[in-house]
Formats: structure tokens, sequence, C-alpha cells
């Protein structure tokens, strides 16, 4: 099959309890008449809040080795229901030379409008980084003005007394590495040196 004449279908729905035939017969006729051969059609049963999705992972692998120059799905929230996702993936597509197509909502981005809403999702993105990096700004800012102190707090020297408190609970309580740091408010890594020293000696 041709690579400039095929289509590649996305659909997805959030639980098992939905069906996604809907969206496939409305998209197969959609490619139809336009005679866009289909290439193959993937199927996701996830929430659209991440990106780790088996379909969606196996249509962007067969995207960037070129198997087909069209994506079609039924809405933008199919692909993520995050802007940000979205538009990352929108750029790649773009970089690929991938045209995208919402079918519902009329959106193409090798047509000059699909161009136009392509350039406003990604204005929007960049002004709602800009406001949360504004937010983070005054945010830190205000905290300094209060006189609190930013960054994470220094972890705890160990003392000689420390160090033999947790080699006993290590050894009487078998606790984890992980809780006893926690206990002696300290660094995993300072106490596996102090049950280390205590194992070396």
């Amino acid at each position: 099959m041709n690579r400039k004449e095929s289509v590649a279908i996305y659909t997805r729905v959030s639980t098992q309890a939905q069906d996604a035939s809907a969206q496939e017969s409305e998209l197969r006729s959609y490619a139809g008449l336009r005679a866009w051969p289909i290439f193959k059609i993937y199927q996701d049963v996830e929430s659209g809040a991440t990106t780790a999705r088996p379909a969606l992972i196996a249509l962007m692998k067969d995207v960037r080795q070129g198997k087909f120059d069209r994506v079609l799905t039924w809405k933008f929230d199919r692909i993520s229901r995050s802007l940000r996702d979205l538009l990352s993936t929108l750029e790649e597509f773009k970089r690929l030379k991938i045209d995208f197509i919402s079918a519902t909502e009329g959106i193409d981005n090798s047509t000059p409008g699909g161009e136009l809403a392509f350039q406003i999702f990604g204005a929007m993105a960049q002004f709602e980084r800009t406001l949360i990096r504004e937010r983070v700004m005054s945010g830190l800012a205000q905290a300094v003005k209060e006189g609190k102190k930013l960054g994470r707090p220094p972890i705890k020297t160990l003392t000689a007394e420390d160090i033999e408190r947790i080699r006993a609970d290590r050894i009487s309580a078998g606790l984890s590495l992980r809780k006893l740091a926690k206990k002696f408010e300290t660094s995993i890594w300072s106490v596996q040196q102090a049950i280390s020293e205590r194992n070396a000696a």
C-alpha cells in the first residue's frame, strides 16, 4: 500500500463498559468518502489523562516508521485530554509530515484552517506555561519575603549514638533502610553507610 494514500484510525474509550464501534464506523465512512485506504485501526480502552496507552504507543511507533501519512480520530481528546500532551503529539505529526484529522471538529492540519487551529492551540499552551511560571515565581518571592527557607531541609548528620541505635534497630526490629531513614530523619544512603561500617568492622 502506498504510504501517501493511507490513513491510520485511532479510537479510544475510557472503560470496557463503553463501545468504540460507533467511532470506528463513522471514521471508516469518513475515510471511505475521501478514498483513503485504511492502514490500520488502533484502539485503546484507557483514560485520556495518560499517554502510556498500548495502541497510542503502537500508533506513534508506526508514525515514526513512516507507514502512513494521515491520522484520523473522532475528537482531539481521543488523543489526549491534556493540552500539553496533545500539542506535543501534534508537533511530532507536523515534524514528520503526518496530517492529523479530527472528524467531528472539522480540523485537518493539511488545510489553512487546520493549521490556524494548530497555531491557536500552541499559543494557548504557551500562555498556560507562562501563567504557571509566573505563579511559581510569585509564590517563591512571597515565601522569601515572609522569611521562609526554600529548598529541601538539610540531611541530619548522624551522631555515634544514632549509628548505634540504627544498628540495634536493624538487628532487633528488622527495620528496612527506608524506615530507619525516616525514623532518624536522614537519608537511606547514610543509614546504609552506618550499617556497612558495622558489618565491615
